[in-house]
């Protein structure tokens, strides 16, 4: 009897060490994909936040007026003088690639900043294109003529050329060209989406809450009405996308691909999500608090207002940032109700057309050319971090705020 307990109990060591062996593989296994996951995404995309620019003599000697300088031709003539092989047509339009379209743009704003430059030859530097500026981070010369590696290998040596920070990703909008195409309109279309749907699910979802926790007779209505709450959770977010199409823009004829739009279909998202955690949070404060307020006299009203909201803040601030979370990830409804659209300019109100920062991303993975790949990659990295920030935050109202009862 004695031999079969000690065999028993060494089964279940076995066992237990099994488990343990199993569960810290899983871990592991799941720590490796994520570090994988996060390699990849960071050895592809840091490369985006910046640009490279090419040094060259800029011949002002004969400007006196910056409203009568051709900025473009000045341009052209300078990389003409500096590669002076470049005869024929096609090598000419050839060169002329390798700086970026919007240089002559970006020349002017430095003439303007330093009227000095005027009467003068100065070395200035000005953004190269997407092709050259993956040639400069990379080394990539797949879609490089065999002039332009000549000349970009020139400027190379030379050393004539920089790599900055590019404040610009994250100031203007999407373009058909990598190298000036930039996230300023998904984050500010981002934003107003988000002021949106919290303007309208965060009071809406907490009067639901407490109506249904403190208020709603318990009967077959709000059994249905709660288990409706719980499924709408569940429901796939396209569905909402083609709710929002369907209402808003076939019946209520609201602008296209606005953040009103995006907004509103958002709500309908995180509202059952609010709800219940909302929810969840109000069922947690012990009775006893309510007994208590009852006992001295205070109405029903009185004690949700003054002890049962109070104290249900930070769970239910947890729920919502958690839910913005969710919301801001999310593609597939904004797609729907035409989100997807190319947006040139960064939107000034809530009716413009604008994207978000997920339907931005998918874009820009879409886009062949190899500038758009490290862009795409920049991209999550920068939701990510604004993904972690929500998660961050509502960890730490969480952990300030909580109360054991």
């Amino acid at each position: 009897m004695k031999n079969t307990k000690i065999k028993n109990l060494d089964q279940r060591k076995r066992r237990e060490k099994k488990f343990k062996i199993f569960g810290l593989s899983a871990i592991i296994a799941a720590m490796i994909f994520l570090l994988i996951l996060l390699s990849t995404i960071i050895s592809r995309g840091y490369s985006g936040f910046f640009y490279s620019s090419i040094a060259l003599e800029i011949d002002l000697t004969k400007e006196r007026k910056i409203a009568e300088i051709d900025h473009r031709q000045i341009i052209k003539k300078s990389l003409r003088n500096k590669f002076v092989d470049a005869k024929e047509i096609s090598e000419i339009n050839s060169l002329y690639q390798i700086i970026s379209k919007i240089s002559n743009i970006e020349l002017k704003e430095k003439i303007i900043n330093n009227p000095n430059l005027l009467g003068k030859k100065s070395i200035i530097y000005l953004r190269a294109s997407s092709k050259s500026d993956m040639f400069f981070k990379h080394g990539s010369d797949i879609i490089l003529t065999h002039n332009q590696k000549k000349w970009l290998n020139q400027i190379k040596e030379e050393n004539s050329f920089k790599v900055k920070f590019n404040w610009n990703l994250f100031k203007i909008a999407d373009s058909r060209e990598a190298d000036i195409a930039g996230l300023g309109a998904s984050l500010i279309g981002s934003l107003f989406t988000m002021l949106i749907f919290l303007i309208l699910a965060f009071p809406i979802a907490i009067m639901c809450a407490f109506y249904l926790e403190e208020f709603a007779p318990k009967n077959y209505l709000t059994d249905i009405i709660e288990i409706s709450i719980n499924n709408l959770a569940a429901i796939p977010s396209i569905i909402y996308g083609l709710l929002g199409l369907t209402i808003y823009l076939q019946i209520m004829h609201l602008p296209r691909s606005s953040s009103l739009v995006g907004g509103m279909t958002l709500f309908m998202l995180v509202l059952p999500i609010i709800i219940i955690s909302a929810r969840n949070t109000i069922r947690s404060i012990p009775q006893s608090i309510r007994d208590a307020a009852l006992a001295l006299g205070a109405s029903k009203m009185q004690t949700t207002l003054h002890h049962l909201l109070p104290l249900s803040i930070p769970g239910i601030m947890t729920g919502t940032i958690l839910a913005i979370s969710r919301a801001l990830g999310e593609t597939a409804p904004l797609l729907m109700v035409g989100m997807i659209a190319f947006i040139a300019d960064i939107p000034r109100n809530f009716f413009d057309p604008t994207t978000v920062l997920p339907v931005q991303i998918y874009l820009w993975s879409d886009s062949p050319e190899m500038g758009f790949a490290e862009k795409t990659s920049a991209g999550i990295m920068v939701l990510l971090v604004l993904l972690m920030l929500f998660n961050l935050s509502a960890i730490i109202i969480r952990k300030k705020f909580e109360r054991k009862w």
